[in-house]
């Protein structure tokens, strides 16, 4: 069967998602559509029928990413084991964060906001905007469960992702190297999850 207007086949979709990623982490979301294009192997014409816009694209960029990092809160066993699911939350937020390409991207995303606000508001919607949001619904089931207690579940996202992320992310945007080893963000993801349980414990 043949594909609707617009469409792709997937393995050309992730080529010019993974392209994009890297182009505008290493380049600043002012690079051109040819460039990012030309690192997926695809017409600059293919991504504007796809995706219309660099702001579509940024979004469906970090839908994909929030996807990624929210998974462990929809897993089987998510809501009977709120600690493990908030720690695995956690590790994915910190990886993610402090990814070369990620962090790359979110600095000059930052630096070019005033003059490309249609990126920088995609960017925020469809990345940490949309990566609480999920966080504040998980609290919401697990509240509503009888195993938490969080009367407000998007501040109670907001204390829980500030309290994984603290001054990391100031570094990470001042791209200021922080060594974050394995055992490390281990260390961070399983005390941040404790101290949460903790606090909203019924």
């Amino acid at each position: 069967m043949g594909r609707a207007p617009g469409q792709i086949d997937i393995s050309k979709n992730e080529a010019i998602l993974d392209a994009a990623m890297i182009v505008l982490a290493e380049r600043g979301v002012s690079v051109s559509m040819e460039e990012i294009a030309r690192r997926a192997g695809v017409s600059k014409q293919t991504i504007y029928n796809h995706y219309g816009s660099k702001a579509e694209l940024v979004r469906i960029m970090a839908e994909r990413r929030v996807h990624e990092m929210t998974a462990p809160l929809g897993a089987p066993d998510a809501l009977e084991n709120p600690q493990d699911a908030l720690a695995g939350f956690a590790r994915v937020l910190l990886d993610a964060a402090f990814q070369t390409k990620g962090a790359g991207l979110y600095r000059t995303a930052i630096l070019h906001a005033p003059e490309m606000p249609d990126v920088a508001r995609a960017l925020w919607e469809a990345g940490p905007e949309s990566s609480r949001a999920r966080l504040a619904a998980y609290l919401a089931l697990e509240t509503k469960a009888g195993r938490l207690f969080c009367p407000n579940p998007a501040e109670a996202a907001e204390f829980f992702a500030g309290m994984v992320m603290g001054s990391y992310q100031t570094a990470l945007l001042l791209g200021i190297e922080v060594a974050l080893d394995a055992a490390r963000v281990e260390r961070i993801a399983t005390e941040a999850s404790m101290r949460f349980i903790r606090a909203y414990a019924v």
